[in-house]
């Protein structure tokens, strides 16, 4: 640096000079402050250079902005024009809509009144509808009544089939049956011995009175066996039409460990008299009496099929005698008649007579 003190080459280093000082006595020039003079001069000549094009280029922009900014308002001036017609039709398009508006007001006015009547109309034809139906409902609150009342009476109906069942069963010599079980079946069936005691084994009997018996019925019947206890259930239907084919086929089987008899009520006295002698034999033999011997569980089912052959075919020589006697009667009082017109016919001849009564008979 030129103030920089630096040794003095005169003096041999007993004194100390700047840099300027000993180049000036050496008669040498500083190139290094001439080189810094010179760039400090090309840097005022480069900014007086910027400067004089910095105006210019401002200058130019700004006469560009002007002719801009006159186009600008040029333009601007021209859409005014435009907007100012926009306008004015605009305003007309709204004064002719006022008119329209005013127009649909009134035929809103005409609608909204002729609604109105309407309406008045169909309110009259709804409060009349609304009567209507209150009657109806008035009478079918009152169908209901009758119906809840004959429901409840069919549910006495039913429950007294119940009692009448038990009241029939206690009738039977030997059987005593229990009260009406609240659930898992409706009685409890079983012989009694000299002392009055049930004796085993008790038999669990499920009234029922429906159109056809049905496998849930069966299954039901089985289940409230298991939950009592009970190795044999009595499904009893009210009569013999409600009983299946399969089920008349299969009146005593085993079932999931439970014996069941399907019968009905006028078969149930004769089926338990043909079932008390395996009922004693399982009280001495024990209750797998019947799965040690197979082939007596077949001959009880037969001896079943049996019984229902020989009970229908007695039911059908019942219908055939009640048949004859019918005809009986009818043929006898034709020939009352035959013989009360051949006694009041006194022209006749007799052997005429004799001819017409053989004649009528045959036809």
């Amino acid at each position: 640096m030129p103030d920089e003190a630096i040794e003095c080459p005169l003096c041999l280093g007993e004194g100390q000079l700047k840099r300027t000082e000993i180049l000036d006595r050496l008669g040498v020039r500083d190139f290094a402050r001439v080189a810094q003079l010179s760039a400090e001069e090309a840097f005022r000549l480069l900014q007086q250079k910027n400067t004089r094009d910095h105006q210019t280029a401002w200058s130019r922009f700004e006469s560009e902005l002007a002719q801009r900014t006159a186009e600008i308002e040029q333009c601007h001036r021209n859409e005014l024009q435009t907007l100012g017609g926009t306008i004015r039709e605009l305003e007309s398009a709204a004064r002719v809509a006022d008119e329209l508006h005013a127009l649909d007001v009134q035929l809103g006015h005409a609608h909204a009144e002729e609604k109105l009547l309407t309406t008045q109309s169909q309110n009259a034809d709804l409060s009349r509808r609304v009567e209507d139906c209150l009657r109806e409902v008035a009478e079918l609150r009152k169908r209901n009544q009758e119906l809840e009342s004959d429901m409840s009476k069919i549910a006495r109906i039913g429950k007294l089939e119940e009692v009448s069942f038990a009241d029939e069963a206690r009738s039977w010599a030997g059987i005593c049956v229990s009260e009406k079980l609240p659930k898992n079946g409706d009685f409890v069936l079983a012989y009694r011995d000299p002392s009055g005691a049930p004796l085993e084994p008790r038999m669990l009997v499920d009234c029922k009175d429906k159109s056809a018996i049905t496998e849930a019925d069966l299954s039901k019947l089985v289940r409230d066996s298991k939950e009592r206890s009970i190795p044999v259930a009595i499904l009893v239907a009210r009569d013999e039409s409600q009983l299946r084919q399969i089920d008349k086929d299969q009146r005593w089987d085993r079932t999931d460990g439970v014996w069941m008899l399907r019968t009905c009520r006028s078969w149930l006295p004769r089926d338990l008299d043909v079932l008390k002698p395996i009922f004693e034999r399982m009280r001495v033999e024990g209750f797998d009496v019947l799965e040690k011997n197979a082939g007596l569980a077949v001959e009880v089912r037969r001896t079943f099929a049996d019984i229902d052959r020989i009970e229908s075919e007695l039911k059908k020589a019942t219908k055939a005698l009640a048949s004859a006697a019918g005809l009986v009667s009818k043929y006898r009082g034709r020939l009352q008649e035959l013989c009360d017109t051949a006694a009041s016919a006194k022209v006749a001849p007799k052997s005429e007579r004799n001819g017409a009564i053989p004649q009528t008979l045959g036809a």
